[in-house]
């Protein structure tokens, strides 16, 4: 998570969206940046506006506006499975190694995920809260220009970015009753995503 206090924005790192390339590029240029540990690094909305809103509204008398991307959801499910496929995760609990790309998105759509399939949700990682604290900016991963265009603008600065925290490259494709099933399952994935400009 990244917080530009003079622009009053925080943006959020929705996991496997692209952010820890803009959080390197952008880390000297923050004012709070919180990388570490993980569940910190990638706080979703609810725990945002938890602990990082109230400590600005509180001490400092602002609300910040809240930017956050969000991945087409089987481009995000195919990334997860591709990353949990490094060599190093073999033989790990959560290795997707000798799992198809179908079971891992059948196993995530299970009311009790195994921990391979057990990766959130963008949705209720993005959920407003009912104080009406939620993401002021939407974008998606794959309009990157838009993205980086808007921070550009926004934080007066030039953007380089690297590739960083990337899966390993492998085709993947989701069958047509998987697919047909994993939309009607988690159709406010595909709804928000959706309703992104």
């Amino acid at each position: 998570m990244l917080v530009f206090f003079k622009e009053r924005l925080a943006f959020l790192s929705v996991p496997k969206t692209g952010t820890t390339a803009y959080e390197s590029a952008l880390a000297a240029r923050a004012d709070m940046v919180i990388s570490d540990p993980p569940m910190l690094k990638h706080a979703p909305v609810y725990r945002y506006n938890r602990f990082i809103r109230p400590m600005f509204e509180r001490v400092c008398g602002v609300e910040l506006e809240v930017m956050a991307v969000m991945r087409e959801p089987v481009s995000w499910l195919g990334s997860w499975y591709r990353y949990r496929q490094r060599p190093f995760m073999e033989g790990k609990p959560n290795a997707t190694h000798g799992i198809s790309f179908d079971d891992f998105v059948l196993a995530y759509m299970k009311g009790n995920k195994p921990g391979f399939a057990d990766v959130g949700s963008q949705a209720q990682f993005m959920k407003s809260q009912p104080n009406g604290t939620g993401v002021t900016h939407f974008f998606r991963y794959e309009d990157q220009p838009r993205l980086k265009a808007f921070l550009e603008e926004r934080l007066e600065v030039t953007l380089s970015l690297a590739r960083e925290n990337v899966s390993p490259a492998m085709a993947l494709r989701l069958s047509p009753e998987v697919e047909e099933r994993f939309r009607r399952k988690c159709a406010e994935e595909f709804a928000l995503y959706h309703s992104i400009p």
